[in-house]
């Protein structure tokens, strides 16, 4: 199933699909997609995210695939929802997007083996995770000004659960800016896979549920300026629009 988290009339609503570009509300009324607000599916607890984990993004970047997942924290307030706004600072030469399969973490993992890693996942989403060029100081783990910034990690429109996904690992995501595409990969293609990151992540820290993980983006990021429209989706998991608008002085 396809759960949403929708504002209407002030209040918080509980949401589910009711077809393409509708949405059910738990009293059973059918709305479109462009009636509510949409808040991201799950209220973000502590969000791991993944530099240079698809090979071809790394060879785009003239990098070398990591040894290692190179994994670094965002911060809560940078999730909007779906047909949010993102805002760019005017003094910014290069802002690219960066489509993502996100992962809920569902049940609490603990030096989880990665045989057992599906059994902590509550299910999928897509992020659409902004970087702001001009800050970068280290491609590896990037610092807070280029992937913290408010407003710039849109996150849904669904949380699909995780046994409507039956290979994770074998889903097609791609970008279209103003209804053109510039993006588009395959999660086979990460460098360090599902289970190996959820492995990886909780050998040292306990992940708990409502954790995220971002597992990285393939190649063919561009600079997107004020008035594009883009658009991440990732093949049964979602269509995630975005709109940017410079930031209010």
């Amino acid at each position: 199933m396809k759960h949403a988290r929708i504002v209407l009339d002030g209040i918080v609503h509980a949401a589910t699909e009711a077809g393409p570009g509708q949405v059910r509300l738990p009293d059973g009324r059918v709305l479109a997609e462009d009636q509510v607000q949409w808040l991201p599916p799950i209220e973000p607890r502590t969000t791991f995210t993944l530099a240079i984990n698809y090979a071809d993004h790394a060879k785009e970047l003239a990098f070398k695939a990591p040894a290692e997942p190179l994994g670094f924290l965002k911060a809560a307030n940078t999730f909007v929802g779906h047909r949010a706004r993102t805002f760019r600072p005017a003094d910014v030469a290069f802002m690219h997007y960066e489509c993502e399969l996100a992962v809920v973490i569902g049940k609490t993992a603990r030096n989880v083996r990665r045989d057992q890693a599906y059994d902590h996942v509550a299910g999928y989403t897509v992020a659409n995770d902004y970087a702001l060029r001009d800050y970068l100081e280290n491609w590896y783990r990037p610092n807070l000004r280029v992937k913290s910034r408010d407003t710039c990690t849109p996150l849904g429109p669904w949380l699909v659960d995780r046994d409507d996904i039956p290979d994770p690992m074998n889903l097609t995501l791609s970008t279209h800016v103003n209804g053109v595409r510039t993006q588009l990969g395959n999660t086979r293609d990460m460098v360090f896979d599902v289970p190996a990151l959820i492995e990886y992540f909780s050998s040292f820290m306990t992940l708990s549920p409502g954790d995220l993980i971002l597992t990285g983006t393939p190649d063919g990021i561009v600079n997107v300026k004020p008035g594009d429209e883009v658009v991440t989706e990732i093949e049964g998991v979602g269509r995630l629009v975005n709109t940017l608008v410079p930031l209010p002085a």
